[in-house]
């Protein structure tokens, strides 16, 4: 056998892979549309960081469906994460443009993402974090299963219920009853604009005793939330 023989079956033998990889990526999607997806990478990697440092933390997570999560809330963080969250197909290409223009005038400086919720979705439902290609180019990948077959309500409602929101608090519900002592349906506009305010660094901050920097940021996702559209 030639070597372009052995070339051609290696490409064809990496082909087959990978359209079974892709075929068990999209019924995967398809199956955690209407059931809650298991825990994220970056739950069993917190966990682990916890082991490894001698400081363990736990997993405190409650699954809420869309409409026991406070309408308040829905607003508050597509203000403050994605405020064209309903005008994109899960990857905001003006933003992005933004992001790169600001950070090649910043040089140096903090850099600038353009982030989607359904970009960020996919990351901790499906992956891990890091800034390699492979990742990323995978991370491009589920934004368009899950936009496709999930649809933008259900993106949020996967979004509120994994989000990470503390050292071993995931999701609206578990922050709610950690910071203000009750479920997410009866968050407040106030304490939802401060539990949005903290998601940059959830590890850091706290919407519990928010510093000066929270209040304003919180004050400034609160004049965003009446502007923005969300799913009903």
């Amino acid at each position: 056998m030639n070597v372009i023989s052995l070339i051609g079956r290696g490409i064809r033998g990496a082909l087959r892979v990978a359209a079974v990889l892709a075929m068990f990526c999209v019924a995967y999607v398809a199956v955690t549309r209407v059931v809650p997806p298991p825990a994220s990478p970056v739950m069993f990697l917190r966990v682990y960081e916890g082991l490894f440092d001698g400081k363990p933390v736990g997993m405190q997570r409650h699954w809420v469906p869309y409409e026991r999560i406070s309408p308040h809330f829905i607003r508050a963080v597509v203000a403050a994460e994605d405020a064209r969250f309903m005008r994109h197909d899960g990857i905001d290409w003006k933003a992005m443009e933004d992001a790169m223009r600001y950070n090649r005038a910043h040089k140096g400086r903090k850099v600038r993402g353009a982030s989607t919720i359904t970009m960020q979705t996919a990351k901790n439902v499906f992956l891990w974090h890091g800034r390699n290609y492979v990742r990323k180019g995978l991370e491009a990948w589920f934004t368009f299963l899950i936009e496709t077959l999930w649809g933008k309500r259900r993106i949020l409602e996967v979004y509120a219920n994994i989000v990470e929101m503390g050292d071993g608090v995931y999701g609206v519900e578990a922050a709610a009853r950690r910071y203000f002592g009750k479920s997410a349906a009866d968050l407040t506009r106030r304490e939802a604009a401060l539990i949005a305010a903290v998601l940059p660094n959830p590890r850091r901050w706290s919407p519990a005793a928010p510093t000066g920097y929270i209040k304003r940021r919180a004050d400034w996702v609160q004049g965003r939330m009446g502007g923005v559209a969300v799913p009903k």
